[in-house]
């Protein structure tokens, strides 16, 4: 199995993982022209739409709730911006149309959700996500929360990372691929990639203890890799700066890693 998704330089559809390529987790990303509509129907998952770049509306209905609405939203112009974006949680069973206002970059990020909660669609605006700083040195990176355990849904968990030129992330390596809680969970993963400027690259390695997966990657502006199990760390090349956004999801919504102990001494440094 190939990890790493190839990005489409033109059209609307940017990069998206094939259907039942994840048990838990679906993801694909979208550039729209002023203008342009992007429908989206959540069946039986739950979305959560994380408006890159741009301005949009969003419009539709939910169960229970009925029709929603929110109006001329997006207030950054790249995922490079210190600003938090805006997003949208759906439920189960929704329905949405997304207008672009201007030129837009917007991911759609899924998980099974559960009808039985009763969770409406709502706006999650940028004051409502919580902003860190992890790691020291050249392991510093900048987090933000978009769709924490602490909020509510059903199985989605939705965050981006912002790494400065020549900088590692994910790192040390850490892995959620065992149902062990509370001591590690299991969480299957997806990272979206962009970087800057847009002709570099970032690396990033996806491996397992046995080695029965082990794939490093180049990986280009708009890719999309997928780790299914194993540890993910990522390396940021000299005078670049990398963006992911990360979408995780498993049986239990709860993130809770294990480093490799191999390079777990990094933390001492």
């Amino acid at each position: 199995m190939n990890l790493l998704v190839k990005s489409k330089a033109e059209g609307r559809d940017v990069v998206a993982l094939g259907e039942g390529v994840l048990e838990y987790v679906g993801f694909s990303a979208h550039r729209l022209t002023v203008g342009e509509r992007l429908p989206v129907k959540s069946g039986d998952k739950e979305l959560c739409l994380v408006l890159l770049s741009g301005r949009v509306s969003v419009s539709g209905e939910a169960p229970g709730q009925g029709a929603f609405s929110w109006e001329n939203i997006g207030d950054r112009q790249s995922v490079f911006e210190d600003k938090s974006p805006f997003a949208v949680y759906l439920p189960p069973d929704s329905q949405a149309q997304v207008t672009a206002l201007s030129a837009v970059q917007i991911a759609v990020c899924a998980a099974p959700g559960d009808p039985g909660k009763d969770l409406p669609a709502r706006l999650i605006t940028p004051e409502a996500m919580k902003r860190s700083v992890r790691g020291k040195a050249a392991n510093t990176r900048y987090v933000c929360d978009i769709l924490p355990d602490s909020e509510p849904a059903h199985s989605l968990l939705v965050v981006e990372v912002r790494t400065p030129s020549g900088h590692s992330s994910s790192y040390p390596p850490h892995k959620h691929d065992k149902d062990d809680l509370p001591h590690e969970s299991f969480l299957e993963e997806t990272y979206y990639h962009q970087v800057n400027p847009p002709q570099g690259f970032v690396f990033q390695r996806v491996y397992t203890d046995d080695r029965s997966i082990d794939q490093a990657m180049a990986v280009e502006n708009n890719d999309l890799v997928t780790v299914p199990k194993g540890y993910h760390p990522v390396s940021v090349p000299y005078g670049y700066e990398s963006y992911y956004l990360n979408v995780m999801a498993g049986p239990k919504r709860a993130w809770q890693f294990h480093n490799d102990p191999k390079h777990q001494w990094l933390l001492d440094l």
